[in-house]
């Protein structure tokens, strides 16, 4: 039996390939291995009664194996039956997806039988993402469905799909999906060789491989995470590539740039010119999340010419009793409304939205009358939170939040100056930056004039012509979801 371990394969001998596998699953209650005689033969079928559906084996693989004179198995159980194997660690990993193992007298090859408990939640729509117009359906946990929205909306032969098993021990299913003809070859292969390269115990989220195979350490995320099919197989269109793991409800694509992030479906469901006034009003909304609050500490500390004098006036009237400067009143608030933001997420809906309206009504008021922060301060972050939350993608919102922080403090020191220098060492970095191979910052950093259609302003549909050639030089007619 150790020599049959060692070489990894079965022998002819029943009970001791029965004692391998009990081993291999020493201590799992939910391991059974249940007589099934077939042809006047000891034989036995192994399964992980956890992880296997019991109507399945009962009625398709031990019912017709009872009935039927075949000598055939393969014959017998056409739709359950998968293969035949002598791979101890492919019997493995096969009951662990949850198949059934028929073992037999006198044979060194298992035959494998599918068995799987297939439970999945329904397809909705996510919450993070949701739109106006167009389809209502995202992501869910089971990768097979998640592929099927995919080819449901692109019916294409040349779309290639490549699987990976990702952990050591959690044997975690990846799929890398792709137009053949679209996207860039080099790509393909450079993502590929990272997803093998990856050597961890467990992927749990596709958030495990993003940190594996981007090589960028930044603010921004360098790829793009979704849970909408229809933004996936948008980008699949594009020439780019979708990495989809298995238990995770979403998508990453790469490679993509800055302007990805402010892009949403209802952009494209939408008249053009309406589109691009929300997508205006996306970039808009990131200026002032990152800058609104430094604005003001630069005013009230060192500017405060630039303002009229009647505003002013208001504004030194609500700063009279605060013991402390701007830059105190801005931090406090910022991290008071994270907290919240945090707790809010974390509590149940109807919980979560009492915390809100006391977080935002009576501590807010509570605060201005005890002068601890005056009035002008509590507009300003109120509306560097709602401008924080029109971003469609939730990472990049986390980034540009973390982004004030810096501003702040750099406008409390050296005022609109200090911005300058970081809204600078911002903007260089953004053109240093790639997502494998493609400028983030394009197509302002490759002055492609050609490409600028779909950046700060969404141009009309007959107007795309040809895709982004920075990720596919073959030039072909573009469409959007």
């Amino acid at each position: 039996m150790t020599q049959k371990k060692a070489n990894g394969v079965l022998s002819t001998n029943l009970d001791e390939n029965i004692m391998i596998l009990r081993e291999a699953f020493v201590h799992s209650e939910d391991f059974v291995v249940d007589y099934t005689p077939y042809q006047e033969k000891d034989a036995f079928l192994i399964y992980i009664e956890s992880i296997t559906e019991k109507k399945i084996i009962e009625q398709e693989i031990i019912k017709p194996i009872h009935i039927s004179n075949s000598d055939n198995v393969k014959e017998l159980l056409p739709q359950a039956f998968i293969k035949e194997t002598s791979s101890i660690k492919e019997i493995s990993k096969f009951l662990l997806e949850g198949n059934s193992i028929l073992l037999q007298r006198d044979n060194s090859l298992a035959m494998i039988f599918q068995s799987q408990l297939l439970t999945e939640r329904n397809i909705t729509e996510p919450g993070s993402e949701t739109i106006i117009r167009g389809a209502h359906e995202g992501f869910v946990e089971t990768l097979g469905t998640n592929i099927y929205l995919i080819r449901k909306r692109l019916q294409n032969p040349k779309l290639k799909i490549k699987y990976f098993s990702i952990g050591n021990d959690s044997h975690t299913k990846v799929a890398m999906i792709y137009l053949d003809h679209l996207a860039n070859g080099k790509t393909v292969a450079n993502l590929e060789k990272r997803l093998s390269d990856i050597d961890t115990d467990y992927i749990l989220a596709p958030g495990h491989i993003e940190e594996y195979i981007s090589d960028n350490v930044s603010i921004f995320p360098t790829l793009l995470s979704t849970e909408r099919p229809d933004r996936t197989v948008a980008n699949l269109m594009d020439g780019r590539i979708a990495v989809i793991a298995d238990n995770s409800p979403s998508a990453l694509i790469a490679p993509v740039t800055f302007f990805s992030f402010f892009q949403s479906p209802d952009d494209y469901n939408s008249r053009w010119y309406f589109g691009s006034f929300i997508r205006f009003l996306r970039i808009m909304g990131f200026l002032i999340t990152i800058a609104l609050p430094a604005t003001y500490i630069a005013i009230v500390s060192y500017h405060y010419e630039v303002l009229p004098t009647e505003i002013v006036v208001s504004i030194k009237s609500s700063l009279e009793y605060v013991p402390y400067p701007p830059l105190v009143e801005a931090l406090a608030m910022q991290i008071t409304l994270e907290i919240l933001r945090e707790a809010s997420i974390r509590l149940p809906n109807p919980i979560a939205q009492t915390i809100g309206v006391v977080g935002g009504l009576v501590i807010g008021t509570a605060v201005v009358e005890a002068n601890l922060v005056s009035n002008t301060m509590i507009i300003v972050v109120a509306i560097t939170a709602i401008s924080s939350f029109v971003v469609p993608i939730s990472e990049m919102g986390s980034s540009i939040r973390l982004l004030g922080f810096p501003f702040m403090i750099l406008a409390s020191l050296f005022g609109f100056i200090g911005m300058s220098f970081f809204l600078m060492f911002v903007l260089i970095h953004l053109c240093k930056l790639e997502s494998f191979g493609t400028p983030f910052f394009a197509p302002f950093t490759t002055l492609r004039f050609s490409e600028m259609k779909d950046t700060i302003i969404r141009t009309p549909l007959p107007f795309f012509k040809s895709r982004p050639s920075d990720t596919q030089p073959r030039m072909k007619k573009k469409t959007r979801t």
